[in-house]
């Protein structure tokens, strides 16, 4: 199967993990990823965070790592991507602002490209109009967002993924196996043992 090539939209505190995690493991088989985020360019940073689970009514959040970026937001084309990937933190409350990040989702919504999501990333999914029917995984506190923006919010453990047709969702980073064992599915990437 052919690497594909792939566009992670990010922003200054993203979960650490969500995005380093991810990028790392679809890189290292064999497709290209494309970290950007609005305003900056390739070679920039973003701060990262990581959240915890912790046994508190909600997660814990520590600075975590810089991210380095590696392609710069103002020249994507979002027809060259064959997938999209909206890691969760902090990131997508705000990045859901920026029209053009709205317009590249739906691009990629509108066509049917695989579309990974997880923890808080489903906000910029609801923020673009594209839940429409879509059963979606998310941070249980996004499920509400979902929910209003005509999708179903689906409640899977926290170590599971959920898979609509090209819509690839989950809760949180305990997932990253099977979120990404699902989106690799999605993508048609074989790994042979």
């Amino acid at each position: 199967m052919p690497a594909k090539r792939i566009l992670m939209l990010v922003g200054d505190f993203v979960e650490d993990y969500e995005v380093m995690v991810p990028f790392q493991a679809l890189t290292m088989v064999g497709h290209r990823v494309d970290a950007v985020c609005p305003g900056k360019k390739a070679g920039d940073t973003v701060r990262t965070s990581i959240h915890d689970f912790e046994g508190d009514q909600t997660y814990s959040e520590k600075r975590g790592h810089n991210f380095a970026l590696n392609a710069t937001f103002d020249q994507v084309k979002p027809e060259v991507y064959d997938a999209l990937v909206i890691p969760g933190g902090r990131a997508p409350e705000y990045i859901r602002l920026n029209a053009r990040v709205i317009e590249i989702v739906r691009h990629f919504a509108e066509r049917n490209k695989p579309i990974a999501s997880i923890c808080h990333g489903p906000q910029v999914l609801a923020a673009a109009g594209v839940l429409k029917g879509k059963c979606v995984s998310a941070y249980p506190a996004v499920g509400p967002e979902v929910n209003l923006a005509g999708g179903k919010y689906v409640e899977v453990g926290m170590d599971q993924a959920y898979a609509d047709g090209n819509l690839v969702t989950a809760p949180a980073w305990p997932a990253h196996p099977a979120w990404l064992a699902r989106f690799l599915d999605v993508l048609g990437t074989r790994i042979e043992p």
